[in-house]
């Protein structure tokens, strides 16, 4: 996974994904990439359409778990690409991405389903079991509280104090364009060459623009 850059940042404050109807979504998907594929976007809708009432520790683990369904394989595999930042609406219709795509689906549905962004973020760690980065997304049900981190990696809920196997680097919230210093060193990474990636990405999203994956797994 390469290093968050400021467009994401920027697309995550920029556009609605889901600007299109439920039923909308649900047609291309399914045309897109297959029956299959119809019945994961069907259930991601109902899940959102029928978890608005939900408490907000019951919205997390819906989406913790629904998500975590889905198959890691990563950019190169899947796209033949370095990097990739698939859409919800690929993610779904694949039902298979590497940590940004887990983290940006949970990310957005928890948004959809009326959860703060303030109580949000989107953190860049490095996973030391691994050695490589990851993407999680934490949740503070107060500005003070200890984050609750959810993970593709290890799929129960847990207390950020609990994984000491992740060493935060960035965090940032995308309403506010924010990011976070980590252990003293943090920065916005990326530059302007990476600008086109954004505009891809955000044009893809507003459209719901699929692309066909290199590799099917």
């Amino acid at each position: 996974m390469k290093k968050i850059t400021f467009w994401l940042l920027c697309w995550l404050l920029a556009i609605n994904v889901f600007a299109a109807s439920n039923t909308q979504q649900i047609e291309k998907i399914t045309q897109f990439y297959g029956d299959r594929a119809g019945k994961r976007a069907t259930a991601w809708r109902q899940l959102i359409n029928t978890s608005q009432d939900l408490s907000e520790s019951q919205k997390l683990k819906v989406i913790n778990d629904f998500f975590n369904q889905f198959v890691f394989i990563s950019d190169q595999k899947l796209w033949n690409q370095e990097d990739y930042w698939a859409t919800p609406y690929e993610f779904v219709g694949i039902g298979a991405g590497d940590c940004e795509d887990f983290s940006i689906a949970k990310y957005q549905a928890l948004l959809e389903l009326g959860i703060d962004d303030n109580k949000l973020r989107l953190v860049y760690v490095k996973a030391l079991e691994l050695n490589q980065f990851h993407m999680v997304v934490t949740y503070y049900p107060t500005p003070s509280a200890i984050p609750l981190i959810l993970d593709n990696l290890k799929g129960n809920i847990s207390l950020a104090t609990e994984r000491n196997d992740l060493l935060p680097i960035y965090s940032f919230n995308g309403s506010k364009l924010w990011l976070m210093k980590q252990k003293g060193q943090g920065k916005i990474a990326g530059n302007a060459s990476r600008l086109s990636l954004w505009n891809d990405l955000r044009n893809r999203s507003q459209h719901i623009k699929l692309n066909q994956p290199r590799n099917i797994f």
